[in-house]
């Protein structure tokens, strides 16, 4: 048995389901495992760059507030300086290292790979004949270099005072990095399934002996709601593991770490964006995305990211106000780009404009999308686009066509529920 979480791209009404086969939030996995490896994986830009706290000396952490405004702006070279500028004034300060391992994971994963929207976390996009790309040799042996030497530090201080709560927040911290990427990176599921074990529980004790410490609460609460969403047979397979569950306890905890003016306060907004897209709060969702735009403006994806949820939630007009506004913004972005962003802009705002009925403005948008260069599965869901609009026109054989482009790329990519939808519209015109 595998988990399926089936949430059609860019649609109104949402699943969510357990089934017999399938894939979870975007990659191929193994039944429960995946599930909890990925949990802190989806928190795409968060989680992962959380200061140590009094661990480090003054120089140092205010190096690394620094390189966090840098990271969370999308400045990864900046924030990658700053970061060493931190480890040279405490080279003993677990926070650097891992912050850098976790910008590289990002790098991978949001730029080379081009999962820049909650849509590969929330969504049904799976992987299971799709041949990921390794990362280059430097990137791994960035990343393993910086994680192994935060592990060390922060292994070796809980050694020295097993009673240290700063150390075993490092310690659960630097683990939570470490699934993400054997989860994501390199698909090590059931390692990455024993190491998730260990971040619970480190995490876990930081609340038992410091119980102000709500920002222990956000990997322990991701874990405890990734539990409540598995099938019964799987729930209590995580059960006998080790893992606590509930899914109003896991919001709840995740909630109060965002709410906490402590260091894992914007870690836990990033991550509820993508539960309360699941849980279909979209108000809360974009709430969030509003408030995480005011504080890092640099950061052009929180704009792609508000206006797919504004789609999702069946708001056309507000999707495609935001997404024009964050056009502007990635035009005159001159970093680097992600792996098909262009497209998924373009796809993403031509959505609307169909939904909006404005026929000639959303076939610019989607064959700039087409022609851009991506992922499969968004020329697919771009040709499903043009097909409703080739069925908005009364052009039947176009429309056709379109569908069959759009059944054919989106299997490819694994896109399921985008085939389904092509296959829907074959069978019966859009808009009737």
């Amino acid at each position: 048995m595998r988990l399926v979480m089936r949430w059609p791209r860019d649609v109104p009404s949402p699943e969510f389901r357990a089934q017999s086969d399938g894939a979870i939030i975007g990659i191929r996995v193994i039944p429960f495992p995946g599930m909890l490896s990925r949990a802190l994986a989806a928190a795409a830009t968060g989680l992962l760059f959380v200061p140590s706290g009094s661990v480090a000396n003054t120089a140092s952490r205010a190096l690394c507030a620094k390189g966090f405004e840098f990271a969370y702006n999308l400045d990864y070279d900046e924030a990658i300086a700053t970061f060493r500028k931190a480890i040279v004034a405490d080279p003993k300060d677990p926070a650097p290292y891992r912050a850098i391992a976790a910008i590289t994971w990002l790098d991978i994963t949001i730029f080379d790979r081009g999962s820049a929207t909650i849509d590969d976390y929330v969504s049904n996009i799976s992987y299971p004949s799709v041949k990921l790309p390794p990362p280059r040799a430097a990137q791994g042996k960035l990343f393993r270099e910086n994680l192994d030497r935060a592990l060390a530090l922060a292994d070796e201080r809980l050694r020295n005072n097993p009673r240290d709560v700063s150390a075993h927040y490092e310690v659960g911290a630097a683990v939570a990095v470490k699934v993400s990427y054997m989860a994501v990176v390199e698909g090590r599921l059931v390692g990455a399934f024993r190491a998730a074990r260990r971040a619970y529980d480190e995490h876990e004790q930081v609340m038992a002996l410091d119980p102000r410490r709500k920002d222990a609460e956000f990997i322990v609460g991701s874990y405890r709601y990734a539990v409540s969403v598995l099938s019964l047979p799987l729930r209590m397979m995580a059960y006998v593991a080790g893992f606590g569950g509930g899914r109003e306890r896991g919001l709840g905890m995740i909630e109060e770490a965002a709410a906490f003016p402590g260091e894992a306060q914007t870690d836990a907004k990033f991550f509820l964006v993508l539960i309360y897209n699941r849980e279909r709060r979209y108000d809360d969702a974009l709430r969030v995305l509003s408030d995480l735009q005011r504080r890092y403006a640099k950061n052009r994806l929180l704009w792609l990211n508000a206006g797919a949820t504004a789609l999702r939630a069946g708001r056309a007009a507000r999707a495609d106000q935001i997404l024009t506004e964050g056009l502007a913004r990635f035009r005159s972005d001159h970093r680097r780009r992600a792996f098909g962003e262009t497209a998924l802009w373009y796809y993403k705002r031509g959505a609307a404009r169909v939904a909006l009925g404005q026929r000639d403005a959303a076939a610019r948008d989607l064959h700039v999308a087409l022609t851009a260069g991506g992922r499969d599965w968004v020329r697919g869901r771009t040709h499903l686009e043009l097909g409703k609009l080739a069925d908005l026109g009364g052009d039947r054989p176009r429309a056709r066509g379109d569908y069959e482009k759009a059944r054919r790329l989106c299997e490819m990519d694994s896109d399921p529920s985008g085939a389904a939808e092509a296959g829907r519209f074959l069978a019966r015109p859009y808009g009737r």
